[in-house]
């Protein structure tokens, strides 16, 4: 009974994972749009300005995103 309830409790849990279809260079922006549920191309419009206005403070994050979320698997495709 436990196990049932552990089972469907972590099914519904929506975990961080790059992107294989919408991606551009590695599936991050593609990744965390599908997670909060906004358009990609707004996130990186967002990383774009990160980047350029905190002095590069955007593509050390995408570059340690892109290192530390695995990517999705085809099973985690649907």
């Amino acid at each position: 009974m436990t196990n049932d309830v552990l089972n469907q409790a972590t099914d519904k849990v929506k975990k961080l994972r790059r992107s294989r279809n919408d991606r551009m260079v590695a599936g991050v922006c593609g990744g965390v749009s599908e997670l909060i549920g906004v358009d990609a191309a707004i996130l990186r419009i967002l990383l774009v300005a990160a980047t350029l206005f905190g002095f590069g403070t955007g593509a050390l994050l995408y570059l340690a995103m892109w290192i530390l979320v695995p990517e999705k698997e085809e099973a985690d495709q649907a």
